[in-house]
Order: structure tokens, then C-alpha cells, then sequence
């Protein structure tokens, strides 16, 4: 095949054409829909004097009719390929009516209109709206839309799209027509339409401005007792939007769709978001804490996104971050506001380090801002949404909260109805709080993970202590020179009493706060503190205040004083990870000098401490329990050593586990609940830790271990015990591993997310025979290929999270791979080429496994009909 196009930022030009309304009529068919979109169109100023022809977009379109002003086009004056419709000839100003047919019953890529589980539903972002009508489908064409649907009503009762309802009537052929009318302009990848035999759950909302808005979540008739906490979580991120960013919402209703065949977690469109289930459905009994949190987040995402995505949308594609890191920052600050603030900060950095930092040190490493891409599909990464969210943060790190907020209500203020660039929401920040962020712009155009160096020295006599700090920046695809990033660096300093010192810079008249921000904008600079009596311990980058590694070695009882005394809990729980980092990698240096392993001493001080401390936050205490995780202590050393690294892990969780038995039984016994299953945040952080202490004591595989297993499997009333301890059983060599797994399936076959959990947890079971047993899952009656839930869940939670099995020595665990993104392909690409990220940085990698990861690669690109989703993947990764 023919290398597939790039598209460049670059060769951006304005449309040539507007759209100011569209009006829709869908003809919903089960072997066919029809469409009639009727389209208001001039010419766009912006673009240029003169005429010029007329191009939209389509796919995968019959186009059975097409007239200008009403006068039927006859061929000449028109063409049609497979990508575009381009009419000749057009005036300034003009109607264009089209009919096209569609098929969304043999729509496997779920892009555009597509069915689920009987179902009409759509998805447009990127660009599906392209799959539906010719269209310039593009972020800034943005128009208002009306859609009327039409549809049998025994099979869709329920007809729904964006916006109002403003009318409905019957046919006497027994179908039925809804009119739904979108009074704000939007691009066309924030259309929505669903119609279904769907069951409702309903609520109310009051505005602070004291209006009424309805609330709809729609889902399976059976499901509907699953909704509750989504209502609730809705409700507050309303409130909390209107609290903290003084926005409310704008429409007269707001609804969810939950369906379950969804390639995304969910998705914003204008007053109809669709769901995947995942992030709708939880029930105590069939939902673990995660999933709640992870419920109320993605709740919260989409509605934040009503402002920034959709009442101010990005300019193009390559602007994608402009709306999602916002976004994220928002959702992240939502829950940090819900829960633990300190936890909440964590697990954000966990999924960066975990996956954003590798993909900035691999092939397929990008600009938060990308400069080209071949598929828009494939830059929905954690570049794009969570580096995109530390950006945002460090504006509010920079500005403060106070002067963060006056920059996004100028944001508001200047762009609401527009589609704008990453370079508009700078100089809103820097408009409103007067500072020059030019350098700031860095951070969207350069990719890679800075390297924060800092070393500090303290001069008795002058009672100073000097702070120097430096930064670089790997080479990346895109460059490999890297210009001086405008970093924030948040800073304590501690007594050796544990006190947090005040700040006072050379030069400054009075005593500064206990903490402050630092502002690195050259390769090196230092920083002097003035009026110490005594060497500080310093408490560096604190709250995790830029996206950057940290070179900085505090000796072992530096990071023990840390994780005791620090004032920030981002830096105790870090502390303790640069602990466990060392422990790991110590390990490993032992075994390649022949020597035999022993247990760390500072790690085991350390584990005992945060045993012992009943004061710390049960939740804090369990993160700061949590050994580091494989794919952090990955990118500590190069060539990755999976195999190494998970057996080093695991001798220190079975070496700790014995070392402190009595006090890790002795905490567990004593965080048994009284009452019921209840979602606070105290009951959340108590259940965490009471599960890690049985899972340090699980590690011990033996007969009391296994007994306490078997009594939590069987005392468990709720999914988040019950997963924890059957996902401990099938881990090892529990004598009930195998009677425990089957009940859990027959208890919730009909259950679909509690079914994907058991996929989940076993093919992330490190057993040797887990790739055997996900192989024969494929073949298990409730899994299906199409389903993108299931696909992540089996296939996925292998290949991505269980590194010793899928890195396996023989390389059957990258053709395993190789075969499933061959068949996903021709199905799915989007999901094809997601799945394919676990081979991409295979340079990384010993010289044994280089091999067949490469070969694994060459084998998905040589396959006749590769698209250009996971042409692109491959093929960056081989050529990186």
C-alpha cells in the first residue's frame, strides 16, 4: 500500500466555507438508514477573497441526492472519491440539501452511526461525522444544529440528539419523530443521536442563577438500580463548576447514554453524552471503590467539558489538548476536592510515570501540541491528556489559585462561541495576571520529560543555604535540541526537628513562607535561603509541581526523615517510592555480583513506621505500603529487565510480609468494618490499607495465609473485597483458586463489567500458565472481539499489565499480540492500534527480546489492508 497522508499544523488554512445551521433527518433503518441533512452555507472572509470550490467530507457514504437552492446538481457539477464530495461553482451564500445512505448495522469501527446491543448510537470525535453525511467536518466549521429522528417506536421508544426537545409526533406507519434543536453553535464532532428501547433514571438540578435543568441517565431497563451514584455524581461537579469556576450550565436538559459497545470512556457531545458503561454503572456489590471514584471522575470530565471543549472548542485537531488537558486538570482537582487531595495527586502522577514517561522516552513520543499526525485517533494519549493536565496545573502553580481563576474567566470572556489555539489560553493567563509566559509556550511544542537536577549546599558561618538546579531535556523524534522549559519548582525546607523552615531569599527584607515556588527558565540557576541556624533537609518539587524526573539523591536517611516528617504528603509517599526504587535496583545489582538477596534495612524501617503510625491517613499509608510498580522500575535502567524486576518486587513483598507478620495481621484485624459497605472517603482509605496488609500476607502462600483468603472471599459484601481477595487467589497457588474463579463467573455471568474483572484479573495473574489460560478465554462464550470493553480486559490487561508473562523469554506473548491486532484491524482499528502500543518500544528492551518484538511489528505492518490507525504505530515504532 501506499504510505497513508500526513497532515501537518503547519498547512493549516481557515475553511473556505461556513456552515450557520444544519438541519438533520434520520430514517433509522434496520438494514439501512437514510439521512437528509440540509445545510446554510457561506463564504468564509477569513480564508481569502474569491471564489472557490465547495469540499466535504465523507466516508463510507451512499449518496443518493444532492441539490444547490433547491435545483437538483447534475453530475458535471460535482465529484466524488472516497474521502470527499466537491461541488464546483457555488455562490457566496447557499442551501445544499444531500441524502445519503448509511449502514450502521455492519459498523464494526463504531465510528459515526453504529449499533450496540440493538441500539442506534454515535460517536463523532474525531471524525466520524464524516461517516454520516458529507460534511466540512472540521472543530472550526461550527453551526447550529436541528435534528429530527424518525424510527419504529415499538423497537425505539427513546429518540434522542442534542439540545432542547421541541417536538414529537406519530406516523401511521408505526414509527415516531422527536425534534431536538441545539440553540448554541458546534463543530460536528460534538453531534449526538441515540434511539433505543432504553430505561430512564431522572433527577433535577437548580442552577445558582436559579434555574431548572432536568437530568436523564438512560441505560438497559435492568440496570437502572446502577445509576444512583453517577445521578449523584453529576450533581456535584455541577455544583462544584459553579463553585469554583463560576460556570453553570446552559441548556434545558443534560442526559446520559451508558452503552456498551464504546471505543472511548466516554464522550461529551452538547447535552447528550454517550458513555461506555464502565463509567456509568456501579452498584456496591458489583463495583470496587476504583470504579466509584473513576465513575465520578469521568462524570465530571464530560460535564466539565460543556465550557471547555464545547461552549469554547479547539481550532483543529492539533489543538486536541487545548480542551482535554484542560479538562483532565479539571476532573483531577474535582475528585482531589471529592477525596484525598494527597492520594488523588498521586495516582495521577502513578498514570504518568507509569505510561506518559515512557511514551515521551519512546518512538512514539510527541509534542503535548503535534506538529503532523496520519490518524487523529492515535494522539487520544497521555500526552495529549494528562501531560496536557500538568500543563494546566503549572499555569495555576505559577498564577495561584486567585489569579488561575482570573485568567479562565478572561478565557471565557474573549472566546465563548469560538474554536481556538493553546496559544489563546496563554495569553488569557498571561493577560490577566500580567506576566510574560512566552517561554511557558514550550511545554506544547517540545516533547520529552525534562531531567530537574538540583544539589545543595550549606554554608554555617553565612547561615545560607544554596539551592542550584539544572535541566535537560532527552532528544526526540522531533528534535533532538531542546530550548530551556519554564519550570516550576515547589519547595520546603526541614529543620532536624521535622519543622518547616520559612523561605527567605538573599536579597529579600522579611521572612518568606514555608513553602514556595522556585521559576527555572535557564539551563542552571541557583537560589539562595538566608537566616538557617542549621544544614536544612530539602523538600523538592513538592505536590510533583512540574512533569519532570528529578536527579537528586538524598541519602537513605534524608528519604527516611522525609517520609517521617514532611509537610507535603505528595513528598512522603515519594519518599518512600525512592526507597523502594533503590531496594529494587539494589537487588538487582546483588544478583549480577552473585551475591544472595537479603530484605533492605531503610525499606524495612520504613514499613514498620507507617505500620505502626495510626495518626497517618489510612489511605495515605497505604500508598506509601505500595511497593513501586513494574512499569516505573522500568524506566529506572535500561535494557528493561521484566523478569528481573518482577521476581526482585516480589521478594521484597514476601521478604516484608515475613519480617513484619505480626504487625501487618495486627493492622489488618484491626481495620475490620462495623456495619455496612459505606463510600466515604475515611471508609475508602481503610479498606485500601486492610487489602494491602492481606495482600503483603498473601505473598506467604501459606496454610494461615490461604485461610485468610478463603475467609475474606467468603465474608466479602462488596466487589472491592471480594476482587481483592480472588484476584490474590488466582495470583498463586491457592488450593480454591479454581472452584473461587468459576463461582465468581456463575454468581455475575450476566453481569458485563463484573465479567470483564475476571477476564482482567486473570490475564494479569503472573502465573506461568496465565497466556495458556487467556488463550483459551478467547474462545469463553462471553467474550467477542468487537467488544472494545472485553478487548481491553483480556487482550489488553495482558499485554499491559502483566509485564514477566508478556515479555516472556520465547516471545509468544508479542505474537500472541501480533495476532490479535491482525484480526482487531479489520474490525476496529482505533482499538487495533491502542493494543499495538505494548510493542512500540521495543529498542528499550535486552538484545533477546528486541527480536520478536520487532518481528511482531513487521508481521501487523506487512498485513494486506494495514489502516492507517496502526500503519502509523507500527511504523514509527520500527523506524524509531
Amino acid at each position: 500500500m501506499s504510505d497513508p497522508k500526513t497532515i501537518r499544523l503547519a498547512d493549516y488554512r481557515a475553511p473556505a466555507y461556513l456552515v450557520d445551521s444544519v438541519d438533520l433527518r434520520f430514517e433509522l433503518g434496520e438494514t439501512g438508514t437514510d439521512v437528509q441533512a440540509t445545510l446554510q452555507l457561506r463564504r468564509n472572509p477569513a480564508a481569502g477573497a474569491g471564489p472557490a470550490p465547495l469540499v466535504l467530507d465523507g466516508q463510507q457514504l451512499e449518496l443518493l441526492a444532492l441539490a444547490l437552492d433547491g435545483v437538483p446538481l447534475p453530475a458535471t457539477r460535482y465529484q466524488l472519491d472516497d474521502a470527499q464530495l466537491t461541488v464546483t461553482d457555488v455562490p457566496a451564500a447557499f442551501r445544499l440539501d444531500l441524502t445519503t445512505r448509511i449502514h450502521p448495522e455492519t459498523n464494526t469501527a463504531l465510528e459515526g452511526l453504529y449499533r450496540s446491543s440493538g441500539n442506534f448510537c454515535t460517536q463523532c470525535e474525531a471524525e466520524g461525522f464524516r461517516k454520516i453525511t458529507y460534511y466540512p467536518d472540521r472543530p472550526d466549521v461550527m453551526a447550529r444544529f436541528t435534528t429530527t429522528v424518525v424510527a419504529e417506536r415499538a423497537r425505539y421508544p427513546v429518540l434522542l440528539s442534542n439540545g432542547n426537545p421541541v417536538g414529537r409526533g406519530e406516523l401511521d406507519d408505526g414509527r415516531h419523530w422527536v425534534r431536538w434543536v441545539d440553540p448554541y453553535p458546534k463543530p460536528a464532532y460534538l453531534f449526538a443521536l441515540v434511539a433505543g428501547d432504553l430505561g430512564c433514571v431522572r433527577d433535577s438540578f437548580v442552577t445558582a442563577s436559579g434555574r431548572g435543568v432536568a437530568l436523564e441517565i438512560y441505560t438497559e431497563h435492568d440496570k437502572l438500580d446502577q445509576c444512583e451514584h453517577a445521578m449523584a455524581s453529576l450533581k456535584r461537579a455541577m455544583r462544584w463548576d459553579e463553585v469554583r469556576f463560576g460556570l453553570e450550565y446552559d441548556l434545558d436538559i443534560y442526559m446520559i447514554v451508558a452503552v456498551s459497545d464504546f471505543n472511548m470512556g466516554a464522550m461529551e457531545n452538547k447535552g447528550l453524552n454517550v458513555f461506555n458503561t464502565k463509567y456509568v454503572l456501579a452498584r456496591p456489590d458489583t463495583a470496587t471503590d476504583t470504579d466509584f471514584i473513576g465513575v465520578e471522575s469521568v462524570i465530571g470530565h464530560e460535564y466539565f467539558h460543556n465550557w471547555t471543549g464545547n461552549r469554547v472548542t479547539c481550532r483543529d485537531w492539533f489543538q486536541l489538548s487545548l480542551k482535554e488537558g484542560l479538562t483532565v486538570f479539571r476532573d483531577q482537582e474535582f475528585t482531589a476536592d471529592m477525596h484525598s487531595a494527597a492520594v488523588a495527586r498521586i495516582d495521577d502522577v502513578r498514570t504518568l510515570r507509569a505510561v506518559q514517561f515512557p511514551q515521551d522516552a519512546g518512538p512514539l513520543a510527541h509534542p503535548v501540541r503535534p506538529e503532523s499526525y496520519i490518524e487523529i485517533n492515535n494522539f487520544y494519549t497521555v500526552t495529549v491528556y494528562e501531560k496536557g493536565a500538568e500543563i494546566v496545573r503549572m499555569y495555576q502553580t505559577l498564577l495561584g489559585r486567585e489569579g488561575f481563576r482570573r485568567g479562565m474567566d478572561l478565557y471565557f470572556r474573549r472566546h465563548d462561541g469560538q474554536a481556538v489555539s493553546c496559544e489563546d489560553f496563554c495569553a488569557a493567563m498571561a493577560d490577566a495576571s500580567g506576566r510574560d509566559l512566552t517561554q511557558f509556550l514550550r511545554w506544547y511544542r517540545q516533547a520529552g520529560t525534562p531531567v530537574l537536577t538540583a544539589s545543595g549546599r550549606y554554608d554555617a558561618e553565612a547561615r545560607c543555604y544554596t539551592l542550584r538546579l539544572s535541566q535537560h531535556c532527552p532528544p526526540t523524534p522531533e528534535s533532538a535540541t531542546k530550548l530551556p522549559f519554564h519550570i516550576p519548582v515547589a519547595i520546603g525546607l526541614l529543620a532536624p526537628d521535622g519543622r518547616a523552615l520559612p523561605l527567605t531569599l538573599a536579597g529579600e527584607p522579611q521572612a518568606g513562607p514555608p513553602e514556595r515556588v522556585l521559576e527555572l527558565t535557564g539551563a542552571t540557576q541557583e537560589f539562595v535561603f538566608t537566616g538557617l541556624d542549621a544544614a536544612p533537609v530539602p523538600s523538592l518539587l513538592r505536590g510533583f509541581s512540574a512533569p519532570v524526573k528529578l536527579d537528586h539523591a538524598p541519602a537513605e536517611d534524608e528519604l527516611l526523615f522525609l517520609a517521617a516528617h514532611d509537610t507535603d504528603a505528595f513528598n512522603r509517599w515519594e519518599a518512600a517510592q525512592q526507597l523502594g526504587v533503590r531496594a529494587v535496583l539494589g537487588l538487582l545489582d546483588e544478583r549480577a555480583a552473585g551475591r544472595a538477596w537479603t530484605l533492605p534495612a531503610g525499606l524495612s524501617t520504613l514499613f514498620g513506621r507507617v505500620l505502626a503510625d495510626e495518626s497517618l491517613d489510612p489511605a495515605l499509608a497505604e500508598q506509601m505500603l505500595t511497593l513501586p510498580g513494574e512499569a516505573y522500575l522500568g524506566e529506572q535502567r535500561t535494557p528493561i529487565d521484566p523478569g528481573g524486576l518482577f521476581e526482585a518486587r516480589e521478594f521484597l513483598r514476601r521478604a516484608l510480609a515475613g519480617a513484619h507478620r505480626a504487625a501487618l495481621t495486627a493492622r489488618h484485624d484491626a481495620l475490620a468494618p462495623e456495619g455496612g459497605y459505606r463510600l466515604d472517603g475515611a471508609s475508602i482509605g481503610r479498606r485500601a490499607l486492610r487489602n494491602r496488609c492481606l495482600d503483603y500476607l498473601a505473598s506467604l502462600e501459606d496454610a494461615d495465609a490461604h485461610a485468610r483468603l478463603a475467609a475474606r472471599w467468603q465474608a466479602a459484601d462488596n466487589m472491592t473485597d471480594q476482587l481483592c481477595a480472588l484476584a490474590l487467589m488466582a495470583n498463586g497457588d491457592h488450593p480454591q483458586r479454581e472452584a473461587a474463579l468459576a463461582a465468581f463467573y456463575e454468581r455475575w455471568q450476566h453481569e458485563a463489567l463484573v465479567v470483564d474483572k475476571w477476564f482482567s484479573l486473570q490475564a494479569s495473574s503472573p502465573r506461568a500458565d496465565t497466556l495458556a489460560r487467556v488463550r483459551e478465554l478467547m474462545s469463553h462464550p462471553a467474550f467477542t472481539i468487537r467488544n472494545p470493553n472485553k478487548v481491553r480486559a483480556l487482550v489488553g490487561a495482558f499485554c499491559n499489565a502483566n509485564p514477566v508473562r508478556f515479555h516472556a523469554l520465547d516471545g509468544s506473548g508479542y505474537a500472541f499480540l501480533a495476532e490479535q491486532v491482525q484480526v482487531l484491524d479489520a474490525l476496529n482499528p482505533q482499538i487495533a492500534a491502542r493494543m499495538l502500543g505494548a510493542l512500540t518500544r521495543w529498542r528499550q528492551y535486552d538484545a533477546g527480546r528486541q527480536p520478536p518484538m520487532r518481528a511482531a511489528l513487521e508481521q501487523v505492518l506487512a498485513r494486506a489492508g494495514v489502516s492507517p490507525d496502526v500503519y502509523e504505530i507500527a511504523s514509527k515504532a520500527l523506524a524509531g
